[in-house]
């Protein structure tokens, strides 16, 4: 199990690592070494992959789905404006 392994993830600049089970041992002892440049450049990777698989998510469509998603908006627009009551006086 080496410094970028699987196992480890970064929150708010620490660096959290799964126990090693391996030798049966989960305590309180010393912990792995690791290399904070590595674990920085970690961290930015894993923040990088989640913003472009929110991007995938938000711009990641056909042109044949933004227009029927277009022409769907426009319609419910449509349809939303003839219900819409006319009064007679300035209101």
């Amino acid at each position: 199990m080496g410094a970028f392994s699987a196992e480890a993830w970064c929150v708010n600049g620490v660096l959290w690592r799964k126990p090693r089970s391996d030798t049966g041992y989960v305590g309180s002892g010393m912990g792995d070494v690791i290399k904070l440049r590595g674990a920085r450049k970690l961290a930015e990777r894993r923040l990088k992959d989640e913003r472009a698989a929110a991007n995938r998510l938000l711009y990641g469509r056909s042109k044949t789905e933004r227009s029927l998603n277009t022409a769907r908006d426009a319609k419910a627009h449509r349809d939303l404006d003839q219900h819409r009551v006319e009064r007679g006086d300035d209101r």
